[in-house]
């Protein structure tokens, strides 16, 4: 379920252990806490799966959806899930793995997610951000069980939210100070 304008939209979910959904309550309190950032916003989630938190952004007053996904059964699903929602023209999805080189001008929010055995890819994300990022703020959604550095570069993490298993890790460029 999600809210804001598509309020209680059951969206299609991904079957398989690599996909590991954002649990509602999580979801929740992220945007939540993101909502002053969210108008005309270019929200971007990466290792998107069936795309839950990026429509969620668009529901919730983001202007605009970039998805990455690798997965062709999470794709399948994700565009299944834009198309529902009448979101396609709000929306891009980029099929293939996150790479270094298409993340430092893509959105102004960015949420990562990568499947949790995939633990290098955090810092070679994240890495990736450090510098000249047009980003304002990045969340990172990871085990209690992978600790994730306070810092990349430039990008310093500023806040940390904890529920259950999982845990979310909010960075934000050097230049924006305490914004």
């Amino acid at each position: 379920m999600i809210a804001g304008e598509f309020r209680s939209r059951v969206l299609k979910t991904v079957p398989g252990p690599d996909v590991r959904p954002t649990p509602d309550r999580l979801r929740e309190a992220l945007f939540n806490i993101l909502a002053p950032h969210l108008p005309r916003c270019v929200f971007l989630d990466a290792y998107a799966g069936s795309g839950s938190v990026g429509i969620e952004a668009l529901s919730r007053g983001a202007a605009r959806a970039v998805f990455i996904e690798n997965s062709k059964e999470a794709l399948a699903v994700l565009d299944a899930n834009l198309k529902s929602l009448g979101v396609l023209e709000r929306s891009s999805v980029m099929r293939g793995g996150v790479r270094k080189k298409m993340l430092p001008d893509l959105a102004d929010l960015v949420f990562l997610d990568p499947p949790y055995h995939l633990e290098k890819e955090y810092a070679l994300v994240l890495g990736a951000l450090e510098t000249d990022t047009r980003a304002r703020i990045v969340i990172a959604q990871h085990s209690v069980r992978n600790a994730i550095a306070d810092e990349y570069g430039q990008l310093k993490k500023y806040r940390e939210l904890r529920q259950g298993e999982s845990v979310l890790s909010f960075f934000r460029p050097a230049r924006l100070g305490n914004e």
